[in-house]
């Protein structure tokens, strides 16, 4: 049954001005929904793409956070495989049709009636979160609570082209990018087995990429380097939201090889067509995960030690976590820790 009370948030109430207090009735609890006591959520570029309106004008009031981790307070009737107490995370997705035929081949991430966390839905920048059971994921005991958040979305962001695109431990892979996404793609690369390459247009992280997992740092700058990986990558993942040379990133893949993009570019990428012929080479996409995905990815990061690296702050403070977002300081996720005080 549902607690019955209000959900005190922080909501943006419209563009370009800071997060507020909020407060809103959830309604009765669905038969088959869960609810979640926030204990920590990530912040992730994401929320402060729909906050600040880059993807296109926003429902508001917005409340952000899909990288949830708390515990389940109530359960609907119908919902299945979690119990009252339990510790779990909940991603980008709270809800999917079930139906449809993305749903019933196992790709309900892709469900064209989904409901994401914070589009249409109210999401863990919250004392409380609901979802559809089938969105909320046991956290493993090997995961701290504190730290895990980020990977119910970048991590499994990052992990899911592994599975889907068949990458082997024999495999060569390039990471583009050593941030949010990029320094969890490098340890799971480097735990998968590949051999990898970290690509950085910043040589202060040259050092860093090489402890995250990299055996080799390229500058994506030099021209030299990059011409010295021509044919040799089964594939480069762009994990950063930015324009790049895309010519001398293609002329890195060997036959077969991959251009995998998980940044939302902010324009069109020109690819030229014969590289891609000749070679038989790919320019694909994915977006988050299946939930089998993400406890595939959060079973894999408890076993290899993967986590990521994360700042924390007050959820009291989100405005000033969104400013040092905003400002490109974070390194690398930052959390939010509830500090709603009890009713």
């Amino acid at each position: 049954m549902s607690t019955a009370t209000p959900i005190r948030a922080w909501a943006a109430q419209a563009l370009n001005q800071p997060v507020v207090p909020f407060s809103y009735d959830p309604g009765p609890l669905g038969v088959e929904d869960v609810e979640i006591r926030v204990e920590h959520c990530g912040l992730c570029h994401s929320d402060l793409s729909v906050i600040d309106g880059e993807w296109g004008p926003a429902a508001y009031p917005v409340v952000g956070g899909h990288e949830v981790i708390g515990t389940v307070v109530a359960l609907g009737t119908q919902a299945r495989g979690l119990k009252l107490g339990q510790r779990v995370g909940l991603g980008w997705m709270s809800g999917s049709c079930m139906a449809c035929a993305s749903c019933l081949s196992g790709q309900p991430q892709m469900c064209r009636a989904g409901v994401p966390t914070i589009i249409g839905h109210h999401g863990g920048f919250a004392e409380r979160v609901r979802a559809h059971w089938l969105w909320v994921a046991p956290i493993p005991e090997g995961l701290d609570p504190q730290d895990a958040g980020p990977l119910l979305c970048g991590g499994v962001t990052v992990f899911s082209p592994f599975l889907n695109f068949d990458i082997k431990p024999t495999h060569h892979v390039g990471v583009v990018g050593i941030g949010g996404l990029g320094h969890l793609a490098l340890q799971f690369a480097r735990a998968w087995g590949c051999e990898v390459t970290a690509f950085t247009s910043s040589d202060s992280k040259r050092d860093e990429a090489l402890q995250l997992g990299a055996h080799h740092v390229v500058s994506s700058v030099d021209a030299a380097a990059m011409k010295a990986l021509r044919g040799r990558l089964d594939m480069v993942l762009v994990t950063v939201n930015v324009m790049l040379n895309w010519k001398a990133l293609m002329s890195t893949l060997a036959p077969n090889g991959r251009l995998h993009l998980v940044g939302v570019l902010p324009q069109p990428m020109e690819v030229e067509a014969g590289p891609l012929i000749g070679g038989q080479r790919s320019v694909s996409g994915s977006p988050t995960g299946s939930r089998q995905d993400i406890d595939t990815m959060l079973a894999f990061a408890a076993r290899h030690g993967i986590k990521p690296q994360t700042e924390h702050f007050p959820m009291s403070r989100l405005n000033d976590a969104l400013d040092h977002l905003r400002a490109g300081k974070a390194r690398y996720r930052v959390v939010l820790d509830a500090d709603f005080e009890q009713a």
